[in-house]
This record gives structure tokens, C-alpha cells and sequence, in this order.
């Protein structure tokens, strides 16, 4: 009997105050949408690190005869010699993890795969351009700078790169839009539980009539809250299931095509979605329920 109460009541409160609820629906969607994508991107941008973390590389160019540096022009082609002592002197680096050495061929072999997509940018490209060059993978990408001195200006080196430094970039613009995005998010959430509690307090003082007879036959306070707790929860809780479907979409829509245009597979896993998903309709249901509670508080004192 009970239950059949709180269940009609919740029913009557959502009937009363549709356009409402309806509005709380909708800005709680649209928050946790923007709250799920940023926690998305976090989840790209960690991925991504990872992945490239124990990929990124040093690489030495060498001096060619077209090479245009001023150390080469003095130099001239590197020689046979000066390339055996720059590996030796890697080598002997404890940052040092591995060396690889690449010859003009294989490294003009790489770059077409790599571009092989763009084909303006292939075609400018001929054998010879590209230098042979050691790469250098290291135990700790951070140990950059100790290894890049070690031979950077040594005869017969043109230039050291790291490909650390190009990618901090485009992490940097991953990080500037996750913290976009979880900023909007949390305004939005904040204009959520404002009207959370708006919706509420409206749908309290509709039915201060049936709370006072309440009141009157000894109901307890949390048997007079629940119905305005649990309206609070079904609409946190439909937000966050339609928001669902918004972080779905940008997960294989978007996300996925970062890894179709940079070629790498660091595609966010069905464990992270879902973890995302869960995240944010927990925060969905949490949020209305709390704003519903504070405001009982103070429009239901009992």
C-alpha cells in the first residue's frame, strides 16, 4: 500500500510539473553529454599517451651533400667513421634503450608509407631528401635533453629532433579542449540543480495541501520526501540515459576518426565507454536526488 502511494504520488508530480521536467531532462542531457565528452577526451588524450609514451623516439639526422645546415656546409657528407662514433656514443648513454640506424633508402621507404595518403606531399618528396638518421629509443622520454647533447654539433650530425616535442602539442590542444569542455559541463550542471530545485520546490508547494494531512497522521519526514526524491532521481536518471546515446554517438563518430586520420590504433576501448557512461549516469541520478534533498530541507520542514 505504501509503495502503490509513493508510486502514484511521483506520478502526480510529474504529471503537474511535465514542461518542467521536462526542461530538467534536457538540461541534465545536455550537461552530462558535455561532462561524458570531456571525460571521453581525458580518456583519448591518456590512451594516446600511453601509446605514444613508449613509442616516441630521438632521432640524429646525419649530414648529406644537400644537407643545408651551416655545421654540414663545413663538415661536408658525414662519414662512415663519424657515423660509427655517434652510435657508439648512444650506445653508451644509460638513458639510451636502443639504436637504429636508417639509411637514405629506408627512411625515404618510411616516409611514403607513412604519407601514402597524401599524395601531393609524397610526390615532393624524392630519394636522397631525407637524410639517414640513428633513432633512439630511450627508457625515459623526459631524459631528452641529456641525450640530445650528447651529440648534438658532433661532426657529421646535422640535427637532433625528438617526437615528443611535436606531439606535446597536439596534446596540448587535446587538454585545452578537455578543460573546455568539462568547464562548460559543470556550469551546466550547476544551471541543472538550480532548476532541479526550482522543479521541486514547485512541485512541493502544488501539494503543501497533501504534505500538511501527512504531517498530521504522524508521516515521517523521509516518507514525505521520497516521492520528490525519486521524481528528482527518474528525471537525473532519463538525462542520463538520453545523454547516453550523445556519448555513444561521439565515441564512434568522432573519436574513431582520430584513428583513421593519424593511422594509429589507440581506439577507446567498449571498458572505457561504458565506464564513461556509468560515471555519468550515476552523476546524473546523484545530482537531482541531491538538489532535490537540499531543498526539502528548506520548503519541507517537518
Amino acid at each position: 500500500m505504501r509503495a502503490q502511494f509513493v508510486l502514484s504520488e511521483i506520478w502526480i508530480g510529474l504529471r503537474r510539473n511535465l514542461t518542467m521536467t521536462i526542461a530538467v531532462i534536457i538540461t541534465v542531457a545536455i550537461s552530462l553529454s558535455l561532462f561524458g565528452g570531456g571525460l571521453l577526451i581525458m580518456q583519448q588524450v591518456s590512451q594516446m599517451r600511453g601509446y605514444w609514451d613508449s613509442r616516441v623516439s630521438l632521432t640524429v639526422f646525419m649530414c648529406t651533400k644537400a644537407a643545408p645546415s651551416a655545421a654540414c656546409e663545413e663538415s661536408g657528407e658525414a662519414t662512415n667513421e663519424q657515423r660509427d662514433e655517434v652510435e657508439a656514443t648512444l650506445n653508451a648513454l644509460p638513458e639510451v634503450e636502443s639504436v637504429k640506424y636508417v639509411t637514405q633508402a629506408e627512411a625515404f621507404k618510411d616516409f611514403q608509407e607513412r604519407f601514402s595518403n597524401q599524395e601531393a606531399m609524397a610526390d615532393a618528396i624524392r630519394e636522397g631528401d631525407i637524410p639517414d638518421n640513428f633513432r633512439v629509443q630511450l627508457k625515459d622520454p623526459d631524459q631528452y635533453d641529456k641525450v640530445a647533447e650528447a651529440v648534438r654539433g658532433a661532426p657529421g650530425v646535422e640535427s637532433v629532433s625528438d617526437d615528443q616535442k611535436v606531439l606535446e602539442k597536439f596534446f596540448g590542444l587535446l587538454d585545452g579542449l578537455k578543460v573546455g569542455a568539462l568547464t562548460v559541463a559543470f556550469i551546466q550542471l550547476g544551471a541543472a540543480a538550480l532548476l532541479i530545485g526550482n522543479t521541486i520546490r514547485l512541485s512541493a508547494y502544488s501539494r503543501r495541501r497533501e504534505t500538511g494531512i501527512m504531517r498530521l497522521v504522524g508521516a515521517s519526514n523521509f516518507y514525505i520526501q521520497l516521492p520528490f526524491l525519486l521524481e528528482g532521481a527518474i528525471a537525473g536518471l532519463i538525462g542520463g540515459v538520453i545523454a547516453s546515446g550523445f556519448i555513444t554517438a561521439a565515441r564512434f563518430f568522432l573519436l574513431d576518426k582520430i584513428e583513421a586520420w593519424f593511422a594509429f590504433p589507440v581506439a577507446l576501448s567498449t571498458g572505457s565507454l561504458m565506464y564513461v557512461i556509468g560515471v555519468s549516469v550515476i552523476l546524473g541520478v546523484l545530482l537531482c536526488t541531491v538538489a532535490s534533498f537540499l531543498t526539502l530541507r528548506r520548503y519541507l520542514r517537518v
